[in-house]
């Protein structure tokens, strides 16, 4: 055996799990899910008015609260969502067919060979399906994000965006929000509830050992995917 079959092997090995923990170093640096772009626009420049002293604009509000209106204003919002969805279908089906064909006579006599009638002919067959299927699931989210007015419509909703990155001790926690709020709707204390929030977009997600623990692997996903045979 030639001395370099041994060195081949082991730099072949060696490969090959330099390969698998590329794959898992790859899997654990996947990209967050981006939100929806929303370029940030200005606030108009109040027009100066002739023989005024002030002219109006977002400086300090004498008579009004510090509630989020314009763009750039923080605002926070009190994740409150709580979802829960049941679904069970069942399905039954049988079908039974019965088929028989008698003797045959020629000039009334039954067609017969050896006594025995050789040209009747019965069939029958029956199927049957059944099936059920269950599905539950509840989520629950609770908690608080500061996001930041990058839009303020004409009618005076305001399009908020922010997220929140939390770095613990077993990986990284991610929350982004985005929506339409409605003026109005803010509490006094520059706060509103999740619920009130319009075309939400709520993303919450994770990296790190547990969120690789909860993931399932691709060799398992294909076992539990339409493509597998079994």
């Amino acid at each position: 055996m030639s001395p370099l079959r041994p060195t081949l092997r082991l730099l072949f090995a060696g490969s090959l799990v330099a390969l698998l923990g590329g794959c898992v170093i790859a899997g654990d640096v996947r990209p967050y899910p981006a939100m929806a772009p929303v370029a940030p626009i200005a606030a108009p420049t109040p027009q100066a008015t002739a023989g005024a002293i002030y002219a109006a604009g977002p400086g300090l509000q004498l008579y009004s609260d510090r509630r989020a209106r314009d763009v750039g204003d923080l605002l926070t919002i009190t994740l409150t969502e709580n979802t829960t969805a049941q679904t069970t279908a069942n399905t039954t089906t049988a079908k039974e067919s019965d088929l028989s064909i008698g003797t045959p006579t020629v000039f009334g006599a039954p067609v017969t060979l050896g006594g025995k009638d050789i040209l009747s002919a019965s069939a029958k067959g029956s199927r049957d399906f059944a099936g059920k299927g269950t599905s539950a699931q509840s989520n629950r989210l609770l908690g608080s994000v500061t996001v930041t007015v990058v839009q303020r419509l004409p009618n005076g909703n305001l399009v908020v965006q922010g997220a929140k990155n939390l770095r613990l001790n077993q990986g990284d926690e991610l929350v982004q929000v985005q929506g339409i709020v409605r003026a109005a709707d803010i509490f006094p204390d520059n706060t509103i509830p999740s619920s009130r929030v319009a075309d939400a977009r709520i993303v919450y997600g994770g990296r790190g050992p547990v969120a690789q623990s909860n993931a399932m692997g691709w060799l398992s996903r294909f076992f539990n995917s339409a493509l597998t045979p079994f």
